[in-house]
């Protein structure tokens, strides 16, 4: 297992998400709204992704069981991160509830702990958007468009993440087309 190209991308991934807190926290500066939550969240996101960026691995190959690694470790990196606006805004004050929100909006599924969505800060509301708008592209099909340093090895990320049956599948239990 290729730990340090398993930790260089999940800090990539995280920075990414830092850069990503960038246009919230830019919707709550036109409101006049705190920035604080955006900051505080994309600041330990930068403490925790910089130190993984600085071990750049020797070996930048991955296959299918760093694919699988980087898949898991990275939704719940970034539902545990993305949760913090939520708390650190005081709008989802349980840290569990701010993460099932932000497994909701990551994953599309729609379900809510909030009862007036509306009243949030305009710039929670965007947040919470976001990983919608996000997770409806494939939080991780996302990643890959933006993650070259995989190489061409990126397939086994891809594969993590998508299901169904394959190609490869369907010959090997004798199915012809």
């Amino acid at each position: 297992m290729n730990y340090r190209m398993v930790g260089y991308l999940l800090g990539i991934i995280l920075f990414i998400e830092a850069a990503l807190l960038a246009v919230p926290m830019l919707t709550a500066w036109i409101y006049g709204e705190t920035l604080l939550p955006f900051l505080f969240a994309a600041l330990l996101l930068l403490l925790a992704a910089i130190p993984a960026l600085f071990c750049k691995p020797a070996e930048n190959r991955i296959y299918a069981k760093e694919g699988f690694v980087v898949v898991g470790a990275a939704w719940l990196l970034l539902s545990a991160f993305g949760a913090l606006p939520f708390v650190f805004s005081g709008a989802i004050p349980h840290y569990i509830d701010a993460f099932f929100e932000t497994v909701s909006g990551f994953t599309t599924t729609g379900a809510t702990v909030l009862t007036e969505i509306e009243s949030l800060p305009r710039g929670i509301l965007l947040w919470r958007s976001f990983t919608h708008w996000i997770g409806g592209m494939g939080v991780l099909v996302f990643m890959l468009a933006i993650l070259p340093s995989a190489g061409g090895q990126a397939i086994h990320l891809l594969r993590a993440e998508t299901t169904g049956p394959t190609k490869g599948w369907s010959r090997s239990c004798g199915i012809r087309r």
